[in-house]
C-alpha cells in the first residue's frame, strides 16, 4: 500500500495536511470522498435563478462597496445580459475587495436568496473568467478538510492517484453483483457525471455509494468474524454444570425465574462448559433481572472452584450488587470481598490479601477491580455490568488478571438495536431477557411544561404523604450561567423549604462515597421519603417503594438516559409515574425525543429511536476505542447491505481467503484488524 510521502508530486505542508486528516497512504486518499458537490457544468442567466435553489452564474461586477450599516459588509452587484445579482461577504480580506472591482468578470457560486435588491448570494465562490475559463465536465466534489488544505489542493491530490492500477478490485464479482466495480464506483464518487442525480448523490443512495457501502460493511463482518474465531482458539477454565449451588440459591428465592431468564441461564451455562473463554452480552430492560441470571453464572465458577469479579461503573451500583450479592450467597457460605477507590488503607490491605489467597470467591468492586495491586488466585469469570461504561483497555485489563483467560459475561440494560448487534457487537455472543417479572405495574409517563411547576410539588406532597417516595432528578449540581439550569443543590435547599414535614436527601456524584452510600442507605430503608439526586441514580438504583419520579429539563437528556431513570420508579407492585418536566421552545429533536419516550416503556423501540436520533457513536459508548466508525455506510439507510455482507462474509472466509486479506487490508489498514475486547 503506497505511503502518500513516497509521492513526488506530493509536497511536505500538503503531506503533513493529508496526515491530519488521518491520510498516510494512496487507498486512504481514494476512500476520501466527497460530503457534497457543486453542479458547475452549466451557466445559468439571473432571470433564471429560482431560491433555494444553488446556481452558477457569469458576469460582470458593475458596483462594489464596503457598507457598514446595520454591519460592516462588502457588497457587490455582478451583471449578465438578463439582469443583475448581489454578492454579499459579511466577512472578507482587502484581496476580496480587490478581485471584485468595477469591471471585472467573474463566475460565481452559490445558493440563491431573495435580498432587499433582488437574487442575492452570501459568500459565493467567485473565480476570475478568462479567454480559456470552460465550464467543468463533471459535478464539483468538495471535500472534508482541514485548516490550510483548500479543496482544490485536494481535488488535485486526488486526480493524481485515481489511477487505474490503484482501483483494484479485492472481491470477486459474485460477491458484490450487481453493484458496480470498484474503480467504477470512485470515478463516479469523485468525478460524477453533469447528469448524475444530486440528491441522490449527497444522499449518499446511487449504486456507487451503495458498492462503497457495502465493501465497508463486509470488511467489518469479517474482521468481527476472525475476531470471533481467535478467540475460540484459546484456552479458558473449562467448568462443569452447577449441581448444588445454583439449585440452592433458587430454592431460596422469594420469587420465580422468567421463561426468559431460564433461557438466557441455560445458553450462559453452557458457554461456561466450554474451553474457550465466553464472550456473552447478556441484555435486558430495566428490571428484567440480570443480576440473578449473573449470580447462577458466577455460583457454576465457584463450585468448579474458580474466583468471580463483578465490576461496576459507579460505587451506588456496585455496592447495590454487594448487598445483593451478601443477602442471596451468605447463606450458602460463599465469601465475598468488596474493593473500591473509596476504601481506608486497612479495608483495601484486607481485601486484597483476601482476593489474593483465594478465600475471597466472589469480589465486587468498580474500576479498582483492574488495578495493578489486584492479584487473584485464580480467576475464572468476569462479569461487567453497564459495559459500554468501561473502555477496551480497562475490560481487557481485567481480563489479564486471570489465567488461562477468564468467561468474560457483559451487561446493559440500554437494549442493542438489531443493526448494532449485527455490525458493531458481532463478535459477541448475545443473550436478550425480554420479559419483565410477573408483579411490575407499567410505568405511566406524563409531559408537563415547567410552567406547571406548583402542581408537580403537590404532586409529590401527596405521594409521599400516603407512604411512597419520590425521586426529583436534576441535570446539574452547580449552577450554569449558560445553560442556566436548575441545580441540584438548589433545588435541595427549596425541596427542604418547600416539604418541611417530609424527610428529604441530596445525592449527587461530587458527594464522598461513603456520604452518598449513606444517604442512599437511608432512602432505601425509607428514612426519607425525597430524594433530590443528579443523574448518578441512572442505573442500578433499586428501591421498590418509590413510585414517583420527576426529571427536570428532560428535553436535554438522552432518549436512554430517560429510559434509564425512568426505570428507578416501578420496581414494587405501586403504581408508579415519571414526570418529565420541559422547558417551552423545544427543539425538533427534544420534541422527537420527548414524543418517543412518551409513547413507548419498551427499551427496545427507545434504543432503535435513540440511534436514529443521535447515531451509532453515542450508543456505543467507550466500547469503541480502537474500533473505526463506519464511514460510508449508515445502518438505518444500508440494512439491506448489512444483511448481504453477513450472509456473504462465512462464504468468503471459506472460499476466498486470499481475497478477504486484500479486503481487509484495503478497508482497515495493514493488519486488517479491529481492536475487539
Amino acid at each position: 500500500m503506497t505511503n502518500i510521502a513516497e509521492i513526488k508530486a506530493f509536497s511536505k505542508p500538503l503531506i503533513a495536511n493529508l496526515h491530519k486528516l488521518g491520510i498516510s497512504n494512496v487507498q486512504a486518499l481514494l476512500l476520501h470522498l466527497p460530503l457534497r458537490y457543486l453542479d458547475e457544468t452549466h451557466i445559468t442567466a439571473v432571470r433564471d435563478l429560482r431560491t433555494g435553489e444553488s446556481a452558477q452564474v457569469e458576469g460582470e461586477i458593475v458596483h462594489a462597496e464596503v457598507t457598514y450599516k446595520p454591519r460592516k459588509a462588502l457588497i457587490a452587484r455582478l451583471e449578465d445580459a438578463s439582469g443583475q445579482l448581489t454578492l454579499r461577504f459579511l466577512h472578507f480580506y482587502p484581496s476580496q475587495i480587490a478581485a471584485l472591482k468595477v469591471g471585472t468578470k467573474l463566475r460565481v457560486y452559490g445558493e440563491v436568496r431573495s435580498g432587499f435588491f433582488g437574487y442575492e448570494m452570501v459568500h459565493p465562490t467567485c473565480k476570475p473568467v478568462g479567454a480559456s475559463t470552460t465550464v467543468a465536465e463533471t459535478l464539483t466534489p468538495v471535500y472534508p478538510t482541514v485548516a490550510g488544505l483548500t479543496q482544490a489542493s485536494l481535488r488535485k491530490a486526488i486526480r493524481l492517484v485515481l489511477l487505474p492500477n490503484a482501483l483494484t478490485e479485492t472481491l470477486p464479482a459474485s460477491v458484490y453483483h450487481p453493484l458496480p466495480s470498484f474503480a467504477a464506483s470512485l470515478q463516479a464518487l469523485h468525478n460524477p457525471s453533469p447528469d448524475a442525480d444530486l440528491h441522490a448523490l449527497e444522499n449518499k443512495t446511487t449504486a456507487h455509494w451503495r458498492r462503497l457501502a457495502f465493501d465497508e460493511l463486509l470488511a467489518q463482518q469479517l474482521s468481527m468474524r476472525k475476531h470471533y474465531a481467535r478467540r475460540r482458539s484459546v484456552n479458558a477454565p473449562q467448568f462443569t454444570r452447577s449441581k448444588r449451588l445454583v439449585s440452592a440459591l433458587l430454592k431460596s428465592l422469594p420469587f420465580a425465574l422468567t421463561s426468559a431468564q431460564q433461557k438466557v441461564a441455560i445458553e450462559i451455562e453452557r458457554d461456561l462448559t466450554q474451553p474457550h473463554p465466553m464472550q456473552r452480552l447478556l441484555q435486558g430492560d430495566v428490571g428484567s433481572g440480570k443480576t440473578i441470571v449473573a449470580c447462577m453464572a458466577a455460583l457454576q465458577s465457584i463450585e468448579n472452584g474458580w474466583q468471580v469479579a463483578l465490576m461496576a461503573p459507579t460505587e451506588i451500583l456496585a455496592e447495590q450488587h454487594y448487598r445483593k450479592m451478601l443477602g442471596w450467597l451468605t447463606p450458602l457460605n460463599i465469601q465475598i470481598a468488596w474493593l473500591t477507590g473509596s476504601q481506608s488503607k486497612k479495608d483495601r490491605a484486607t481485601a486484597l490479601e483476601f482476593i489474593t489467597n483465594g478465600q475471597a470467591q466472589l469480589v465486587v468492586g468498580t474500576h479498582a477491580l483492574f488495578q495493578e495491586a489486584v492479584q487473584f488466585k485464580n480467576l475464572g469469570l468476569a462479569i461487567i455490568d453497564e459495559q459500554h461504561r468501561f473502555g477496551v483497555q480497562q475490560r481487557l485489563a481485567l481480563r489479564q488478571k486471570g489465567q488461562p483467560e477468564p468467561h468474560q459475561l457483559m451487561m446493559t440494560a440500554t437494549p442493542i438495536p438489531r443493526t448494532l448487534s449485527m455490525s458493531y457487537y458481532a463478535d459477541l455472543d448475545v443473550s436478550v431477557i425480554d420479559e419483565l417479572p410477573p408483579g411490575r405495574t407499567p410505568i405511566v409517563t406524563k409531559l408537563v411544561s415547567d410552567t406547571r411547576r406548583d402542581e408537580i410539588l403537590q404532586r409529590v406532597r401527596e405521594a409521599c404523604v400516603q407512604g411512597n417516595q419520590a425521586y426529583w432528578v436534576c441535570p446539574l449540581i452547580e449552577e450554569s450561567e449558560a445553560l442556566q439550569l436548575q441545580t441540584a443543590n438548589d433545588t435541595y435547599a427549596l425541596m427542604q423549604t418547600e416539604f418541611p414535614e417530609l424527610q428529604v436527601g441530596l445525592v449527587h456524584g461530587r458527594m464522598k462515597p461513603a456520604d452518598k452510600q449513606a444517604v442512599m442507605a437511608a432512602f432505601s430503608s425509607g428514612d426519607l421519603q425525597l430524594l433530590v439526586a443528579t443523574t448518578v441514580i441512572e442505573v442500578g438504583v433499586d428501591v421498590p417503594n418509590a413510585s414517583l419520579m420527576v426529571i427536570e429539563h428532560a428535553e436535554r437528556m438522552g432518549l436512554s438516559q430517560l429510559h434509564q431513570l425512568r426505570g428507578r420508579v416501578g420496581r414494587g407492585a405501586a403504581k408508579s409515574t415519571c414526570i418529565l418536566l420541559y422547558q417551552n421552545k423545544l427543539s425538533e429533536t427534544a420534541r422527537a425525543r420527548l414524543k418517543v419516550i412518551y409513547e413507548s416503556n419498551d427499551g427496545f423501540v427507545i434504543a432503535q429511536a435513540d440511534l436514529h436520533l443521535r447515531g451509532p457513536g453515542e450508543f456505543l459508548g467507550v466500547r469503541q476505542s480502537g474500533v473505526p466508525m463506519l464511514k460510508i455506510a449508515d445502518l438505518e439507510r444500508d440494512i439491506d447491505l448489512l444483511e448481504a455482507a453477513k450472509t456473504m462474509a462465512d462464504k468468503l472466509l471459506t472460499e476466498y481467503p486470499v481475497e478477504v486479506e486484500k479486503h481487509l487490508d484495503r478497508w482497515m489498514g495493514s493488519a486488517g484488524e479491529l481492536v475487539k475486547v
